[in-house]
């Protein structure tokens, strides 16, 4: 597995850094608040469960599954496999993902919390990718930007695969290519 990797470009050690930084913040900037943590599955998993540990409020914490990638691209059509159990009404909302690429998945699933209620949506990445970008939108709490690569670990996947890498990787291109 660490074998498909071409380079690490954020090491464990950076993601705990932002990671803390981020809990930091959120715990700041919601300090007179209990928000609710929506996670989007599966690739908010080990970053969301690590961002929760440096946030120091009372909070709830809620999951979507939704996808919209087909192996290395955007379908462009969001598919939620499973909603929220939690109702969102005039609720705090940071929503919880491991990369903010194209912008369409965080960009309709704001849209559906919104309608659904919500007081406010925010948005926490743990990697924001700008190159990649087809819509409008931008993370309110982002832990490091990365560049036009093809990206894996720690959550971000190729197929399902590489999730559980401790480090955030850029995939060979020869292993997504076949």
């Amino acid at each position: 597995m660490h074998n498909d990797i071409k380079k690490i470009c954020v090491s464990e050690e950076k993601i705990q850094e932002m990671v803390q930084r981020l809990g930091k913040e959120i715990t700041e900037k919601y300090a007179d608040r209990e928000p609710l943590f929506v996670g989007l599955l599966n690739g908010c998993h080990p970053f969301m469960s690590d961002l929760l540990k440096n946030v120091d409020l009372y909070c709830t914490i809620a999951y979507m599954k939704v996808s919209s990638y087909n192996g290395t691209e955007s379908t462009g059509k969001l598919s939620v496999d499973y909603d929220l159990s939690v109702d969102v009404y005039q609720k705090d909302v940071i929503l919880v993902d491991d990369i903010l690429d194209t912008g369409r998945t965080l960009s309709e699933v704001s849209r559906q919390l919104k309608e659904k209620g919500a007081n406010s949506v925010r948005l926490c990445v743990l990697l924001d990718k700008p190159d990649r970008r087809t819509l409008p939108i931008h993370a309110d709490f982002v832990g490091g930007k990365v560049p036009n690569e093809f990206v894996v670990g720690y959550g971000l996947d190729y197929n399902e695969k590489y999730r559980n890498l401790p480090y955030i990787g850029v995939l060979k291109e020869e292993i997504y290519s076949k």
